[in-house]
């Protein structure tokens, strides 16, 4: 109890201004699912009615149920290149209901230079359920799953209702602009309940005199597969109708402002028959009454367009030659109707449907201006499968590049594939690195329910996504490939589990466009090694004796990252004493 009276004691000698009130707002929000946890209320009832709070970690997940074990932290610093995005945690706990809490913050303020107050954000973190890795892939129902809730999304509301005995965590980011002067710069946030100001927190940004390029402009190759299907269903809107692109924009907005690289397209019928919803065809398929074919790319033209919009040009890929049942269907001119055939690979009919349109589709890119930038993309396939696919390919139409997610190291018979990558825990020959490196290939490496670590779902610890992009970068990867971006289950704001893999596994953004925990993560990350990669480049030109020891030192940090396998020190601990060393070399 004296523990939980000292914090308290801690936070409030920040309190200023108690009597200013701010407006009064109606805070509404979506209901979570029941907290699966047993709330230990005596522990509760130790504390004062009262709400109390306290900067904590962005690499902590705080329980709902549970009162946290924080030190009543009142200052927050951090450091930052300018355009880098920042990110903090305040925790918010309640021993009694809490109505319209707000938080705001001050303008950033160092000498004579001021960064507006809007560069940051406070966003309230929302619970998702989730269950646990257990056997990672395979067929599960919940009930045989331990379930809890986890902090994840991250809400898109100005005020929360704070009900007694629970805590809601407050996501903050701060946005450095590109012009920011150097310098140490200060502010404050500031919390209200009930339309009363009740703690004031310590701000403390030091802006470096170094600038991180636009996402646009960043090379690290990320590669989130979009799944518009999800979308229409969820929002119940025709499929490619205006509403649909209408409710995919601020989603897509947000991918391509992490740095994605890659549209994901489809050729034909579901590729995968495995998630919630079905893909739906971008490309119809006609087989005339002669005999002879057509194909209407409208759909697929005005979603190439449209992610281009938002922001995503460099590559795209289109699924699949080889689904995973092999069917493909097409409307029959005579009947009128869709008819659905197997086309295995290495067979006459998979050669009968796929050079025709082969042909048709590489003169139809061709006429876009999108040939050199589209590959035929294939997910795991066995090597007698990828022998017969990518042989038609390069007899029918070589100018199409290949893609693929690979298992079987299929990339060193086939040494011209565009667009690699490999499963975390393979390890490419040095020499194959250094030849796709030298063609200007892409080599990336993905994760997926089989993989415990470094992963991204709703139960993991939130450094791995940062991670994710740390190891890509010491093993010489050019990126990272995840299977979903918004692949939504049935209820995707209250419950990440789904039948088949870990919760959280089928997608990292919340409908409405709600980031999470673990896309902002992702990002950091992703700025992380693109600071790496410029401070490299800039030691490399120079190549004095002061330049060379600092590439040593970044190398032998980098170094620790570089081992396919989960490290037996937390993720959080390794990333964080070699953040310390990145911003010392930045300085």
């Amino acid at each position: 109890m004296m523990k939980n009276i000292l914090i308290f004691l801690i936070v409030c000698s920040c309190c200023i201004g108690c009597n200013k009130t701010t407006s009064e707002q109606i805070c509404t929000t979506y209901e979570e699912m029941a907290d699966p946890a047993t709330l230990d209320s005596t522990a509760w009832n130790t504390l004062t009615p009262n709400l109390y709070a306290s900067w904590g970690s962005i690499d902590v997940r705080y329980p709902k149920s549970e009162i946290p074990t924080i030190s009543g932290q009142t200052l927050w610093q951090g450091i930052a290149w300018r355009g880098e995005r920042l990110s903090a945690q305040l925790v918010l706990w309640s021993a009694g209901s809490e109505q319209q809490v707000e938080c705001s913050f001050e303008d950033f303020i160092s000498g004579d230079n001021k960064l507006p107050a809007d560069i940051a954000q406070a966003r309230f973190v929302k619970y998702v359920m989730t269950d646990v890795f257990g056997p990672g892939c395979g067929y599960r129902k919940p009930e045989d799953f331990p379930s809890s809730l986890s902090p994840d999304a991250l809400d898109n509301v100005s005020c929360y209702n704070i009900p007694s005995n629970t805590v809601r965590p407050v996501w903050v980011t701060i946005d450095i602009p590109a012009n920011a002067r150097p310098g140490i710069y200060t502010s404050r946030m500031k919390i209200a309940a009930s339309g009363k100001e009740k703690y004031t927190f310590d701000m403390q940004l030091e802006v470096l005199d170094r600038t991180l390029p636009p996402p646009s402009e960043w090379a690290f190759h990320l590669d989130l597969w979009q799944h518009p299907a999800a979308v229409a269903r969820y929002y119940q809107v025709p499929v490619w109708s205006d509403e649909h692109f209408e409710y995919m924009r601020p989603l897509m907005k947000k991918l391509a402002d992490t740095g994605q690289k890659v549209i994901t397209a489809t050729l034909n019928k579901d590729p995968w028959g495995q998630c919630y919803d079905n893909y739906k065809d971008m490309i119809l398929w006609t087989k005339k009454e002669d005999g002879s074919w057509s194909y209407d790319y409208s759909i697929f033209d005005r979603w190439i367009t449209f992610m281009m919009e938002m922001g995503v040009t460099n590559m795209i890929n289109c699924y699949s030659m080889v689904p995973w049942n092999n069917e493909l269907h097409y409307k029959n001119e005579l009947s009128g109707k869709m008819d659905t055939v197997q086309a295995v690979p290495g067979t006459l009919v998979f050669k009968e449907m796929w050079e025709p349109f082969l042909k048709d589709f590489a003169t139809h890119l061709k006429e876009k201006g999108w040939l050199e930038i589209t590959n035929m993309a294939m997910d795991e396939r066995s090597p007698e499968v990828m022998n017969a696919t990518i042989g038609l390919l390069q007899q029918t139409a070589p100018s199409l590049g290949i893609s693929i997610a690979d298992n079987h190291k299929s990339y060193k018979k086939f040494t011209f594939i565009k667009d690699l990558c490999i499963s975390f825990g393979a390890v490419l020959d040095p020499e194959d690195l250094k030849y796709r490196k030298e063609k200007g290939f892409i080599t990336t490496y993905y994760v997926c329910c089989s993989h415990p670590f470094p992963n991204m779902f709703t139960f993991s610890s939130p450094a791995e996504s940062v991670y994710a992009a740390w190891y890509a970068s010491a093993a010489g990867l050019d990126g990272f490939l995840r299977w979903a971006y918004n692949s939504w289950v049935e209820n995707p704001l209250t419950d990440s589990r789904f039948r088949t893999w870990p919760a959280g596994d089928t997608y990292l953004i919340y409908p409405d466009a709600r980031s999470s925990i673990r896309l902002e993560r992702i990002r950091e990350g992703i700025q992380d090694v693109e600071k790496i990669r410029i401070l490299k480049a800039e030691w490399q030109k120079e190549n004095t004796p002061e330049s060379q020891v600092k590439l040593q030192q970044l190398d032998q940090e980098l170094s620790k990252f570089n081992i396919p396998a989960q490290p037996e020190q937390p993720a959080a601990d390794i990333l964080n004493a070699a953040k310390l060393l990145l911003n010392d070399l930045s300085r």
